[in-house]
């Protein structure tokens, strides 16, 4: 059995959204935390942390489109690398200013 066209691409993006959801989140929970500290340096992490999430929905929507392409191509190996620094950057951030 054969999944229907379309599905691979439709799941591949419901998982980046759920990613950037909980991405969200999280950027919640130290906005929060920012503003019990009385914002300072503790806001940066914040920032990161809404940067990390919609460079995830960014990524998330292109590779959706990319796969939906009659002829999808590869992944940018650029992107999981960048989505990558962004989260490190973002815990970083976290375990050092916060």
């Amino acid at each position: 059995m054969t999944a229907p066209a379309g599905a691979q691409a439709e799941r591949t993006g419901l998982a980046w959204r759920r990613t950037a959801l909980g991405s969200a989140a999280c950027t919640a929970l130290l906005l929060h935390s920012a503003a019990v500290r009385h914002w300072g340096l503790s806001l940066v992490p914040v920032l990161f942390a809404a940067g990390t999430s919609a460079l995830f929905a960014a990524i998330g929507v292109h590779r959706e489109r990319t796969l939906r392409a009659p002829e999808p191509g590869p992944l940018n190996p650029a992107l999981p690398a960048i989505a990558s620094l962004a989260v490190t950057a973002t815990a970083g951030s976290v375990v050092i200013l916060h």
